[in-house]
């Protein structure tokens, strides 16, 4: 790892390592529960336990009333599905989609990891481009913030279904996935392209979405003709900004497509929260936990 990269990981692990202590730990651990209940031990029976719990074979060796005392099963795995497509080298403010990935992404593993619980990457555009399988551990942390600044993906378009049915496919047990995208996967009538994969990964897994996008991505600034590039299919044109008509056409194609995926992510009752690329990213996941609890 060369000097700048090792500078940039280290910046990013002592800034969301202490978010995470501090802010996100109890958040996390409240929001998610983990697997369910197993038995821990047996005890003498209480004045106002649950009498459904009552261990009626050991009341009867012991001819005194036991109980079944059962603790959360708290480990969990937890994936967390980055999109690395060209338009996550998108910013024009203090930090590209690409560098508030890797930050959201350190923050989400840490908190897990105070939870003891195991983190895994997948990385898609329009294929999987990487999986990192879930472990634990310091190290294994610090690998996947490297290869999030460093990765440099085959492909630049996105797939956010190719990403979900590889979730399916190797995660068998039921885990907390977090997607981290714009969310740019339309077709040519601005509906999202993901919804069959979408429907049967929620009911496999937990899934929440994150997504991240600059001002820039849904409204056009006015500053003459200029020549503009699509990230994704690498493709060049011309655009006159000071036209009205082409700053309105390009804002309600943006709106169209942010609001038929949040439609959809509410029919599927997935929790979703936006980031801006100036955005205090804190309150926003903040927000998403929250909603965990309720």
């Amino acid at each position: 790892m060369d000097n700048d990269l090792l500078k940039k990981v280290r910046k990013i692990e002592i800034k969301t390592r202490s978010l995470s202590h501090q802010i996100f730990a109890g958040e996390y651990h409240s929001a998610f529960k983990g697997r369910g209940m197993a038995f821990s031990q047996v005890r003498e029976y209480q004045y106002g336990d649950d009498v459904r719990n009552m261990d009626w074979n050991v009341t009867a060796r012991m001819r005194a009333p036991y109980i079944k005392v059962f603790e959360e099963e708290r480990e969990l795995t937890v994936m967390l599905l980055i999109d690395v497509s060209g338009s996550r080298l998108f910013g024009t403010r203090s930090k590209s989609k690409k560098e508030l990935a890797a930050e959201i992404a350190a923050v989400l593993s840490f908190s897990a990891s105070i939870n003891n619980d195991k983190v895994g990457a997948i990385f898609f555009s329009t294929s999987v481009e990487k999986f990192i399988p879930p472990k634990k551990g310091r190290s294994h942390l610090l690998r996947i913030i490297r290869e999030l600044l460093e990765f440099e993906p085959e492909n630049k378009g996105t797939d956010i279904s190719s990403a979900l049915v590889f979730l399916n496919n190797a995660i068998k047990k039921r885990c907390t996935a977090f997607l981290l995208s714009d969310l740019m996967d339309l077709d040519s009538s601005c509906a999202p392209r993901f919804e069959d994969a979408l429907k049967v990964a929620v009911n496999r897994h937990d899934i929440s979405v994150i997504n991240l996008f600059d001002p820039a991505d849904r409204q056009i600034p006015n500053v003459g003709v200029i020549c503009v590039r699509d990230l994704e299919n690498g493709g060049y044109i011309t655009v006159d900004t000071s036209l009205p008509s082409v700053r309105e056409r390009f804002s309600e194609w943006n709106r169209k497509g942010l609001e038929s995926s949040l439609i959809l992510l509410r029919r599927y009752k997935v929790d979703s929260v936006s980031v801006k690329t100036d955005d205090d990213y804190v309150k926003a996941l903040v927000m998403l936990f929250n909603t965990k609890i309720k």
